[in-house]
């Protein structure tokens, strides 16, 4: 076999390689993190692309990422019981595939004096956070919702990441994914699906007269869990087998997360956001268990 004839084979097979992890349509390994295997529906843009969030040699994740905006759409992910624990020393990562060149398909570290070129047209780097004073890195899948180590670090990628204000990173958002992870730790009895994301406005970070990152106007989260503890209190029980929440990303003293059934969260994000009308976020969001979608 001639040498270039070679060389043409093997760079198809490396690029068919990477197509599997970041693609326009979901590959089926991704698919395990899903209610019913099924993506939300109705966030359709030639801009989006699904990213299979890999680490260590293993599938964490997903990511509907937006390689115009710099920002995940949403992330979905299996919730894990877990204490809340943090890790500690994990470096900010990037995607791979989504740089000019890439020979592995797992998310890496950031190297050292890294060419932005090779990583920036697509994603967001670490110094487009540098100087947003009024912004931190707010993840949409956080390690608190996980177990075992591996899967919290898997969460520290900036495509898993958005802007958001100190405080209501700090005090707001991450005050309710502890009181989610300790209603599904104490009452969800099967696997707990989980889909957060955000709405856009136009606002953006800008770095050397670029728009480099969008800011979200409000972060959204949904669960559904269909076997769940029946004899949990009234106060939890009727937020089972789904329920949602979102929270307006801003620096104000009284902000506090709304939480709201899948149904009105659905309606809130049609009035908010640039979505579909068939847009979903759970197949029949999310029916209880013996009910007439479920047989």
């Amino acid at each position: 076999m001639a040498f270039w004839v070679q060389i043409f084979l093997l760079v198809n097979l490396i690029t068919s390689a990477v197509r599997g992890r970041v693609e326009k349509e979901l590959s089926s390994e991704c698919r395990q993190f899903l209610y019913m295997e099924t993506p939300p529906t109705g966030l359709e843009h030639p801009s989006l692309r699904f990213i299979c969030q890999r680490y260590n040699k293993r599938t964490r994740y997903l990511t509907l990422y937006n390689t115009v905006d710099h920002i995940p759409v949403y992330s979905a992910y299996t919730f894990k019981r877990s204490a809340g624990e943090k890790c500690v020393d994990v470096p900010w990562m990037y995607e791979p595939q989504l740089s000019t060149y890439s020979d592995t398909d797992e998310m890496q570290p950031f190297p050292r004096g890294y060419m932005h070129m090779d990583f920036e047209d697509a994603q967001a780097v670490l110094d487009d956070y540098t100087n947003a004073v009024l912004y931190e890195r707010g993840t949409l899948n956080p390690e608190e919702h996980q177990d075992d180590p591996d899967d919290k670090a898997s969460t520290y990628t900036l495509t898993n990441v958005v802007p958001m204000t100190l405080d209501f990173n700090n005090r707001v958002w991450n005050k309710q994914e502890n009181i989610i992870r300790k209603r599904l730790n104490n009452y969800c009895r099967g696997t707990a699906y989980i889909v957060t994301g955000i709405t856009t406005s136009g606002k953006m970070i800008r770095r050397e007269n670029m728009n480099r990152v969008a800011v979200p106007t409000y972060i959204w989260s949904a669960y559904c869990c269909v076997d769940y503890d029946h004899n949990a209190p009234f106060s939890e029980r009727y937020k089972f087998p789904s329920f949602a929440h979102y929270g307006l990303n801003e620096e104000e003293d009284n902000n506090e997360v709304v939480e709201i059934s899948v149904q009105k969260l659905k309606e809130f994000l049609r009035k908010t956001t640039f979505v579909e009308p068939n847009f979903q976020i759970f197949v029949y969001d999310c029916p209880p268990p013996g009910s007439s979608y479920n047989k």
